[in-house]
């Protein structure tokens, strides 16, 4: 197995382990339930990880997780010049489409 991801947010490590798996990519999630022993340990030790179960697929993991990654970043419309937040692919201003 090998880490490929961790996070403070757990629903942002679901995410990612469900798109993994709809790639066919098989993982598991780690420290799921740890993190009440932040302060005893430290925080990021507590943060829950993503692991793949097949190391030979990490290079296809990340590429995915990457573009992922990338996708959440906030966005200027080319439209009417409004920035907004990654996960939006429509303007709420003008509703001029994402350019990609």
């Amino acid at each position: 197995m090998k880490l490929i991801y961790s996070a403070p947010n757990l629903l942002l490590v679901r995410h990612f382990q469900n798109l993994l798996e709809s790639h066919g990519i098989d993982c598991v999630i780690k420290n799921e339930s740890l993190s009440g022993a932040a302060g005893e340990l430290p925080p990021t030790e507590c943060w829950p990880e993503l692991w793949l179960t097949e190391e030979k697929r990490y290079r296809e993991a990340s590429r995915l997780l990457k573009g992922a990654e990338e996708d959440q970043r906030p966005w200027t419309c080319l439209h009417c010049g409004e920035l907004l937040e990654g996960q939006f692919d429509r303007c709420w201003n003008c509703g001029e489409y994402r350019d990609d």
